[in-house]
């Protein structure tokens, strides 16, 4: 059993206090930090949190528990300031997506986790998946050789499905891209080498910026990845990490995940079709953790027992997913000039 403290219980974070802590049993809750006195009051009243579990400080919050692991639920900005003094005091650390806003803080952050001998692990909850975990076993073994392309397609239409941020800076390629950039590193088992991207605004839309961007990936081992995301799309819903097809030498795996929308959810789906062949659904293995439960158990198991799993997604591994958000952004900003991720990780 592992002790833990939340940071954050504002929208996002009291979902993690409702929704996923209690899914999760070698994790025992022994603080909540919010500054907010409403925020500590509302997990109080909702969900029977005691009162003394509750605290407006993190100094106050480690000073008086036990606890060995901060999870972060705050809001971006946030989260480099509080890591950082979350891993100065001593815990390891889970933190939402996106990592930080820049490079050079994360890779900041990954120092220190190391200098402390601690664990800094990002929540990139759409690893936990069936479908994605599948594909990427697929393409790690070899199914079907080489792959040559990989198509994505990601749409949703804010105004009508409640996606709102019509202020944010880049809201798709800086708060919604970031799962398909780090689910295609996981997948593909590979590593980006440099981008184009264009993103725009469509007429009519409410965004201040661009909801809509297609991007062209190039991954070291020459894979190329089309990429083609937004959030003012009137077509069919896609499921949230994206409709996938990944062409290679002798065949294609076809897939998809979170198929969620409103009040109605879809299992995770993935096929196989042979070169010149019928399409052949997979059964998917249950994931006995998924989603959000799975990053918080996976860094559980890690502080109890030492041992980090494979595709654990740590700061370090990803700064690499980050990079994908500043390359497109960057390279949007050039009118689709290509950039090289090494530029961006510098």
């Amino acid at each position: 059993m592992v002790k833990a403290i939340q940071i954050g219980l504002g929208h996002w974070g009291f979902s993690w206090s409702k929704d996923v802590i209690p899914k999760v049993p070698t994790v025992e809750m022994v603080g909540y930090v919010d500054t907010n006195p409403e925020a500590t009051a509302r997990i109080q009243d909702e969900l029977g949190v005691d009162a003394k579990l509750c605290f407006t400080s993190l100094e106050d919050a480690a000073k008086h528990t036990d606890a060995t692991l901060a999870l972060c639920t705050l809001r971006t900005e946030a989260h480099y300031p509080v890591v950082k003094r979350c891993l100065e005091l001593g815990f390891n650390v889970l933190v939402e997506k996106p990592f930080t806003t820049t490079i050079a803080q994360g890779k900041e952050l990954v120092a220190l986790a190391k200098a402390q001998n601690k664990l800094l692990m990002v929540s990139q909850n759409y690893r936990h998946q069936p479908a994605p975990i599948a594909a990427a076993d697929l393409i790690e073994a070899g199914k079907f050789g080489a792959l040559n392309m990989v198509s994505l397609d990601f749409r949703r239409h804010g105004p009508s499905q409640g996606y709102r941020y019509w202020d944010m800076p880049d809201p798709l390629l800086a708060d919604m891209s970031i799962h398909h950039f780090d689910l295609m590193r996981m997948v593909l088992g590979d590593e980006p080498k440099r981008l184009t991207c264009r993103t725009w605004n469509p007429m009519g839309s409410p965004f201040h910026f661009d909801p809509s961007g297609a991007a062209l990936i190039e991954f070291e081992r020459g894979t190329m990845l089309s990429y083609r995301a937004s959030w003012m799309n009137t077509g069919p819903v896609t499921p949230w990490a994206g409709e996938w097809v990944m062409d290679a030498a002798e065949g294609q795996i076809v897939w998809s995940s979170r198929d969620h929308f409103r009040d109605k959810a879809g299992p995770d789906r993935l096929a196989v079709r042979p070169l010149d062949g019928e399409l052949q659904p997979v059964q998917l293995a249950t994931v006995a953790f998924p989603d959000r439960t799975g990053t918080l158990s996976t860094i559980a198991a890690a502080v109890d027992t030492g041992v980090i799993p494979p595709r654990f997604s740590s700061g370090e591994d990803n700064l690499k997913s980050l990079a994908l958000v500043r390359a497109t952004i960057l390279s949007a900003s050039r009118n689709g000039d290509w950039v090289e991720i090494e530029e961006v990780m510098q």
